[in-house]
């Protein structure tokens, strides 16, 4: 009996490793496929490409993961994908964006809405909950291995456009005017910071936390979502209680 728990143990903790890699690949996935679409296919002259391409060998993801996100972007194949934004509430009301990276509304539509229903929650109409998200360019520093302080980061964020900076112990985080960027970003690679993270992203004005009693359903909801190959990400206004984390 034990040689078998320790096989489920270790079976289960391998199963846990390789969702959080799917997760990861499926962002870089999207990530890559928007930076091909707004600059083009060779990173040679697409500095946003470059750098998702960069990010996707440093989370060895397999090459071929990355031509089919490039395929995607370029319709390799005669396939045309389209980005699509779902809204909907959880089961406790909280507010989600889903957005999504489809060949098939048809199909990408159903699985959503069953996913919202079986969990307790709707999806909603179009500009049912994004008036509660403010749109910024998200950009991320790390600070391992930056001999950078905090002042001097902030004023080079400034001097490149930013409109705001968090820092936490492990990152800087650098928020923007969506329309500025890309030139922010490119601003701070020519300052020769490495960037981890430069998107544009959702973020919630207010977020709320989730019952108890509700959360388990909850977060149901999101793993189902999560597990779509369809989405590319998710945008929530909701906190589960210490207990669920």
């Amino acid at each position: 009996m034990s040689g078998h728990s320790k096989w489920h143990n270790i079976q289960g903790r391998k199963n846990a490793q390789d969702a959080k890699r799917g997760k990861i690949f499926q962002k870089i996935s999207r990530d890559l496929y928007q930076a091909a679409k707004a600059g083009g296919p060779d990173p040679d002259g697409n500095p946003q490409l470059r750098l998702e391409m960069d990010k996707a060998r440093a989370a060895n993801m397999p090459k071929e993961n990355i031509k089919r996100a490039l395929d995607k972007a370029s319709g390799v194949g005669g396939a045309k994908f389209e980005e699509i934004t779902y809204e909907g509430y959880g089961p406790a009301g909280t507010a989600i964006m889903v957005a999504a990276l489809t060949d098939n509304k048809n199909r990408t539509a159903a699985a959503i809405r069953s996913a919202f229903t079986h969990h307790g929650g709707s999806l909603g109409a179009a500009g049912s909950v994004s008036y509660m998200f403010d749109r910024k360019g998200y950009i991320v520093i790390l600070r391992d291995g930056l001999d950078t302080d905090e002042d001097t980061m902030l004023m080079d964020a400034l001097d490149a456009g930013a409109d705001d900076m968090e820092t936490t112990d492990e990152e800087f985080k650098i928020y923007t005017d969506p329309s500025n960027e890309i030139a922010v970003r490119d601003a701070l690679q020519d300052k020769g910071y490495k960037l981890d993270t430069a998107e544009v992203r959702m973020f919630p004005q207010n977020t709320t936390e989730v019952p108890e009693e509700k959360a388990s359903q909850y977060q149901g909801l999101i793993d189902e979502l999560e597990n779509n190959d369809d989405v590319s990400d998710i945008y929530e206004a909701a906190v589960l209680p210490e207990s669920v984390d």
